[in-house]
């Protein structure tokens, strides 16, 4: 199987921006999902694509959200878009675990429940540590890029949009096809 692991906040929802840094909704109520994204993903699993959600969610080790609020909005996301799947890391930095991205513990953790042929697959992201997770983990990457301040890593690809991603995804995807034929 194919994958697109995408980040939540700033690639499916959008993130709180404060003094340039993003900040991801405490309650379900804070969670707008992004335009283009529903209709982006119903192309994508139409090309024969998993959906994969992988999410540090460090806010739970800070005492600033509980799992169960994570959960909440992480199912509501679930029930509005045709995700296969979501997989969040709970750590802070300091823990030093490998669930949380840039280390690519919870794509190797997908790549196992899925069977994900990651050399097939694409990580989406709007930060430096998702970028640098997908390059850890050998799969292409694609940065939404909204001009954060902090770290930048290269990415494979750079757009604006969830539509300049799914038109990238869809082009590399027939050029792969033709590539067999």
């Amino acid at each position: 199987m194919k994958a697109i692991y995408l980040d939540r906040d700033g690639v499916l929802n959008q993130s709180i921006v404060r003094q340039g840094q993003p900040f991801p909704p405490q309650t379900v109520n804070e969670v707008a999902i992004l335009e283009g994204v529903r209709e982006g993903l119903i192309k994508l699993k139409k090309l024969g694509f998993l959906l994969i959600v992988i999410t540090n969610q460090p806010d739970i080790a800070r005492e600033k959200t509980t799992i169960e609020e994570v959960e909440k909005i992480n199912n509501s996301l679930k029930e509005k878009l045709p995700i296969d799947d979501i997989l969040f890391c709970p750590h802070d930095d300091k823990d030093n675990c490998d669930c949380r991205k840039p280390k690519p513990g919870l794509i190797f953790s997908a790549q196992k429940k899925w069977n994900i042929d990651l050399t097939n697959s694409f990580l989406v992201g709007d930060r430096w540590k998702d970028i640098e997770a997908g390059i850890n983990a050998g799969i292409k990457t694609i940065l939404i890029d909204y001009g954060y301040d902090e770290k930048y890593v290269e990415p494979n690809y750079s757009c604006h949009t969830f539509g300049e991603v799914t038109h990238v995804i869809e082009t590399e995807f027939s050029n792969n096809i033709n590539k067999k034929l």
